[in-house]
């Protein structure tokens, strides 16, 4: 049976239509006419509309949320940076991307110490902890005992960004680690670790930005803004060497 559709359109191949009976399924073409009319046999036993079935849970994850479109918030009045050290902190922070790309071949083929293990890029939970330390991430005080000898332990203070590390790390996991961190800083209060850490992978993040990276370095001078307007922080003048100018503290 011909359907609207086929009626409309102009026939390409001088091939007549068969239909079920005329035409064996479980037999293969014999010849490039057989082919074609099972061709056209399977295609007129398919529904014009077809339903997709979907699971609302799955598609729960993947949705987008607390997005915000508003810019970066006023700086208390006296604390506002000056135009010109804003560009001197975008000249040294310049200097320091440029260090670390001429520098980042030599450190990519060496061996890191055993006790450096690097989570894999999608073990969200395991780079917060990597970067910020086990204390910082599960919220763990500081005893006496820690504080009179606190050593060396990475595990519980965090891994310092070495460029030993930081050149074994390419842009998607670079991009990733950003992200993991900003989000934790969304829902906790600014640490030194933290910081190390954003002004490291912001260094390392290769130019043209993919939109994602233009996203999280948005959203990462909303929430230090927000910081600084409640705790009086210094501002970060990144924003600016990153074209992000309408987030930038105005002089």
């Amino acid at each position: 049976m011909k359907s609207d559709v086929e009626e409309l359109m102009p026939r390409l191949l001088p091939v007549e239509p068969c239909t079920e009976e005329e035409y064996d399924v479980n037999e293969p073409p014999r010849n490039p006419q057989e082919y074609l009319r099972y061709v056209q046999l399977e295609a007129s036993l398919c529904p014009d509309v077809v339903v997709a079935q979907i699971d609302p849970k799955k598609l729960r994850k993947k949705q987008s949320v607390n997005i915000s479109f508003t810019g970066c918030r006023a700086a208390p009045q006296g604390f506002s940076p000056s135009l010109k050290w804003q560009q001197q902190q975008v000249s040294s922070f310049s200097e320091v991307r440029q260090s670390v790309t001429k520098n980042r071949q030599h450190w990519k083929v060496q061996f890191l110490d055993d006790n450096v293990v690097m989570p894999k890029p999608d073990d969200e939970d395991g780079w917060k902890k990597f970067c910020l330390g086990e204390k910082v991430f599960l919220n763990i005080t500081s005893t006496e005992r820690d504080i009179g000898n606190p050593g060396l332990d990475y595990v519980k203070i965090g891994f310092p960004p070495f460029l030993s590390i930081m050149s074994k790390l390419n842009q998607s996991t670079i991009s990733a680690v950003l992200e993991y961190l900003i989000n934790w800083f969304e829902e906790n209060d600014f640490v030194p670790q933290l910081g190390r850490w954003l002004y490291a992978l912001l260094a390392c993040l290769e130019k043209p930005l993919l939109p994602e990276a233009h996203s999280l370095i948005r959203q990462l001078a909303r929430r230090c803004s927000a910081v600084r307007a409640n705790l009086v922080n210094t501002p970060s003048p990144i924003t600016p060497y990153f074209e992000q100018n309408d987030l930038a503290d105005k002089d």
